[in-house]
């Protein structure tokens, strides 16, 4: 690998597709800055009485029914009261997340009003200018209710850019059914990483693998291998601003994936919408243990109701320390877009008032729409109940204590991490070799990093 910083290339792109999209972005005359995100700084043509788009991947056309009914009550409040109407476009999950629709919208002038972020982009997005400053929309009382750790990678100078609607942490999800088959039960769940790679070997058939991480490259594959760094000890930046990446922490964590791929009881590749989807992996039989993440069970409790499984905490490494990590996408409102200050007012309106809708929207969201823990205080208590029972209870005592907050790093930095799990993982190499030939490119880029700070 060189260590010249590599010009970030979104995963879902083949070498002919950059190409081809690299030649008109070149013909528009559209650079890439700090970001690696390319932006056209003009305003959309669009009529002045048009709707502000709101672009997600929930509804209308989303699988799970009370997410959609969610989003669509949220935005038909909203246009019963206020003259300035707000529309929801869907675009699937798989496109959103890895796929340029996005990206390629703003590069155009193009981009939609309102849309959502996860903290692994926020950086691209800010750096290029994009989002639109929500602090003033924002009352004081209303801020205080987000806890300081949530707010934190949404925020730059002390001012607001996104505001969080969950808070999502991983976990690992196992079948009831499959650890029955072999003669175990709950306590069998392994605390150790040695332990968990022994078991999903044990738990591997020929119709069936015992264990599942994300395969495909993008940012949900960094977001859930980085507490496996950070349980060794690991960081991809250390406090002199320069790579701490090429650390025996961060060795280890890249030949645990590797080992569960070699050792046959993980897959090369995921079912459905990826590793993020439980209903296609575990619940189909794919898999009968599967890392993924708090909204599982709201995914499984809608489309496989009937499915039997259990949920443990993500095992450690030997003289490790459990952590993981809290993920949550978060309402952005776009600085260039038509009514750049109607669409902080949504944003502000939907997940950050001090009126009890707002309230009862977040606490809504996490607890029947979808599960989650709350990103607002008055959400939890709001729901003190179900926060004490059943599955999302486990995550509350158990599993969301060791929650660390998803980072957020610009698109280069992601892409230089992913190259790094997808070439031990997927490829095969020496994971000394490929951390210390990573840290080297992460330490050329941020030496002349010059956006908004890496958290």
């Amino acid at each position: 690998m060189s260590d010249k910083p590599k010009l970030f290339v979104p995963s879902s792109w083949s070498r002919r597709r950059f190409l081809r999209n690299s030649a008109t972005f070149a013909a528009a005359g559209v650079a890439s800055g700090v970001s690696g995100f390319p932006f056209i700084n003009k305003l959309p043509v669009r009529a002045q009485d048009a709707p502000l788009k709101f672009w997600q991947f929930y509804a209308p056309g989303g699988q799970v029914k009370p997410q959609v009914d969610w989003f669509e009550k949220m935005v038909a409040d909203w246009n019963d009261s206020h003259e300035q109407k707000v529309e929801l476009e869907f675009v699937p999950n798989k496109e959103y997340i890895n796929g340029p629709k996005l990206a390629t919208a703003f590069a155009s002038g193009q981009g939609p009003d309102i849309f959502i972020i996860s903290p692994g982009d926020f950086l691209r997005y800010y750096n290029g200018g994009v989002l639109q400053d929500l602090t003033p929309y924002i009352d004081e009382k209303a801020r205080a209710d987000f806890p300081e750790s949530v707010l934190a990678t949404r925020m730059v100078d002390g001012k607001i850019y996104g505001l969080p609607m969950e808070v999502e942490p991983m976990a690992m999800y196992y079948s009831v059914k499959a650890f029955e088959d072999a003669g175990l039960n709950e306590n069998d769940v392994p605390k150790t990483w040695d332990e968990l790679l022994e078991l999903g070997k044990k738990l591997t058939t020929p119709e069936r693998y015992g264990l599942l991480f994300q395969t495909a490259p993008g940012y949900y594959q960094n977001f859930t291998w980085y507490p496996f760094l950070w349980q060794g000890g690991g960081e991809f930046q250390g406090a002199d601003g320069k790579s701490a990446f090429d650390s025996p922490a961060t060795v280890q964590a890249l030949k645990f994936w590797q080992d569960a791929i070699n050792s046959g009881a993980a897959p090369r590749q995921v079912l459905g919408n990826g590793a993020n989807d439980s209903v296609a992996n575990l619940a189909s039989g794919y898999c009968a243990i599967q890392n993924v993440g708090i909204w599982a069970i709201a995914q499984l409790k809608n489309n496989a109701k009937d499915f039997p499984y259990g949920v443990f905490r993500l095992p450690t490494p030997a003289n490790g320390k459990y952590v993981t990590v809290g993920g949550g996408w978060a309402f952005v409102a776009n600085a260039k877009g038509r009514n750049p200050e109607a669409a902080g007012q949504f944003c502000a309106w939907a997940l950050a008032s001090t009126e009890q809708g707002s309230v009862d929207r977040v606490a809504t969201w996490c607890t029947e729409a979808k599960s989650d823990m709350p990103p607002r205080d008055s959400a939890l208590k709001a729901r003190e109940a179900a926060f004490g029972e059943g599955m999302i209870g486990k995550f509350a005592r158990d599993i969301h204590p060791g929650t660390r907050a998803e980072p957020r790093v610009p698109p280069e930095v992601y892409k230089i991490i992913s190259d790094a799990i997808q070439q031990t993982m997927q490829g095969g190499a020496d994971p000394q070799a490929t951390a210390s030939a990573a840290s080297q490119q992460l330490d050329a880029y941020l030496a002349s990093y010059s956006g908004a700070p890496l958290l």
